[in-house]
């Protein structure tokens, strides 16, 4: 320690070079043992591997002896334990007949789950087909302002709506490496007198944003659908079940009865929340319009000849022709991401919706009180052949989970758009705002056929809740015993000591809870022997659940339903195949 060297040569008076020599000294010691100890650490390690080594070969050794037949037919024939064919072979994959077609990945949310009618809404057909509305839309305005457009060029167009050859397209876009022009040239391709004005004065955005705002829309039309029936199945449910007594739970411990219904209305209550927020963005969802390059207008201004007026009515006008009341009122290059992220955050509210739905189902199938739908042939479990797993609950929350993620992933993109626009947006909106719909959709499939299916087990029920009834009904027991003159504190106590006996017996012994037993064998409650069996009726213990039911239905969701009743005779393409 240099400092207590320094003290001690303070007080003998050494000087300055000697007290540095000292330290130097003492350092240099230090070193000299540490290099000595790591050195010997080194060899005692060295020896310890070379000792393992040794016994690893005695092992080697022994384990060739013929005592050990299958050993020796491994070092002759390896392939009897372990054949190449294990490993992973891409050769063989490829040139494989049958697995031709299935060496490219699939997503399992489009190849597995979703639906055909979500799936068109974000196809390349849906895609593309719109872009070219959008240049025919664009064209026709430009031409009742004035632009020098043939009616021929424009029916070209019309005419070509359709027609799509993908391959020259994406040849195009290889060669140009933009995926805009190359569908700009595929157009002019089929639609060659009208090739001079297609895509005049807009940009990318132009038909990339406002097709995005389309197909939100669209989609947005097919989740109401689907939620609008899902809600009226549930309706149906709630209302045949509204007085059907169950136990009620807080923090998944038995709590004061409710009904089967009333708990339906929860789920319910939840979907039709999220139900007006899709009318909302229907409602309000704005299309991106004309805008320019940087959101200024400023090509359409050059168009125009400096015309503020014609350009704000090209804006206008091609919204209508596409369905539109009206546009955003300013965008830089892009609509605002913020209109993704709130369209993400409705449907992770329905996601939200739904996992909070089929997670009380699937502890409700645990407690074999409710399930859902299980096929004759459907099988649960590959080991275990009796096990009835809610698996399209599970499937629900599944998929769920992964749409509740996507506003993050919205929010984060919109954060970090520079000024006017970074296309640092462009690769994750193509799988954000597709697979958010695709997965919604199937949840919603999901929901309504598990809801028209769900099998309800009544006895199961009562027995459940008869278990913890007898704790509930010691207040209404306890009052009609003071009513009959009783002394309440003397009941309370009984009671309270009867009730730790009953639980003692439950837990300790398995058995079941005879608390009334005990009530029925005291003299102190003599005034309600006779009428203990009928105190005790579950339906005595639900409050307004049942009138709650009826208002809840009559008052909030009939409405909705009736005002959307159009939507419940449409059928669904497809339904729920797995």
């Amino acid at each position: 320690n240099c400092n207590h060297v320094k003290n001690i040569s303070t007080s003998n008076g050494w000087s300055a070079k000697e007290k540095r020599l000292s330290c130097n000294t003492l350092f240099m010691i230090v070193l000299i043992f540490y290099c000595r100890f790591v050195l010997i650490a080194s060899i005692v390690t060295s020896l310890f591997r070379q000792i393992g080594s040794y016994a690893h070969q005695d092992i080697d050794q022994s384990l060739t002896d013929s005592d050990y037949p299958f050993i020796e037919e491994h070092q002759q024939n390896p392939s009897s334990i372990m054949s190449n064919d294990l490993f992973i072979d891409f050769s063989s994959l490829t040139s494989a007949p049958t697995l031709s077609d299935q060496l490219q990945y699939d997503s399992p949310l489009v190849k597995r789950y979703a639906t055909k009618e979500m799936s068109r809404v974000w196809s390349p057909a849906m895609k593309f087909s719109t872009w070219r509305k959008l240049w025919l839309a664009l064209a026709t305005a430009e031409k009742e302002l004035g632009i020098d457009i043939s009616d021929e060029q424009l029916e070209e167009m019309r005419d070509q709506l359709y027609n799509i050859d993908f391959d020259f397209a994406a040849q195009k876009e290889k060669e140009f490496r933009h995926d805009v022009m190359g569908h700009v040239h595929a157009f002019g391709e089929v639609a060659p007198a009208a090739m001079p004005i297609i895509h005049l004065g807009a940009t990318s955005c132009y038909v990339g944003d406002n097709t995005d705002i389309i197909q939100i829309r669209e989609a947005l039309q097919l989740i109401k659908r689907k939620l609008v029936q899902t809600l009226d199945v549930l309706a149906n449910f709630a209302l045949k079940h509204r007085d059907l007594p169950t136990l009620g739970f807080t923090h998944y411990q038995p709590a004061q009865l409710t009904t089967v219904g009333k708990r339906a209305t929860l789920w319910m209550q939840d979907l039709l929340i999220d139900l007006e927020r899709v009318q909302y963005e229907i409602d309000n969802l704005p299309m991106r319009g004309v805008k320019g390059t940087t959101g200024t207008q400023a090509s359409f201004l050059e168009l125009f000849n400096g015309h503020h007026e014609k350009v704000k009515t090209l804006n206008k006008r091609v919204c209508e022709l596409m369905g539109f009341e009206k546009a955003i009122a300013v965008s830089g290059q892009t609509y605002t991401r913020k209109i993704d992220y709130q369209v993400l955050s409705v449907l992770s509210g329905i996601a939200q919706s739904a996992y909070k739905m089929c997670g009380d189902i699937r502890l409700l199938a645990n407690l074999k009180e409710v399930e859902e739908p299980f096929a004759k042939t459907q099988i649960g479990s590959s080991a275990m052949a009796y096990k009835r797993n809610p698996m399209r609950s599970e499937r629900v929350c599944s998929l769920a989970r992964y749409v509740i993620s996507l506003p993050s992933a919205a929010a984060n993109t919109h954060a970090s758009q520079w000024f006017e626009r970074t296309l640092d947006d462009s690769a994750i909106r193509r799988i954000t705002l597709p697979e958010g719909f695709l997965a919604v959709d199937v949840i919603l499939n999901l929901l309504h056929n598990i809801s028209d299916g769900l099998h309800v087990w009544p006895n199961v029920i009562r027995q459940h809740a008869m278990a913890e009834l007898p704790f509930m009904a010691t207040e209404v027991i306890l009052m009609e015993c003071v009513k009959a003159g009783g002394d309440r504190q003397e009941l309370h106590e009984a009671i309270r000591v009867h009730s730790m006996d009953a639980g003692a017996v439950v837990k300790g012994e398995g058995k079941p809870n005879d608390l009334l037993e005990r009530i029925a064998n005291d003299a102190l409650f003599s005034a309600v022997h006779d009428k203990l069996d009928a105190m005790i009726d579950p339906i005595l213990f639900v409050g307004r659940a049942p009138e709650q039911v009826d208002e809840f239905l009559s008052e909030v969701a009939k409405p909705v339903l009736a005002a959307n009743a159009a939507l419940l005779n449409i059928e669904s393409v497809d339904g729920v195949n797995v």
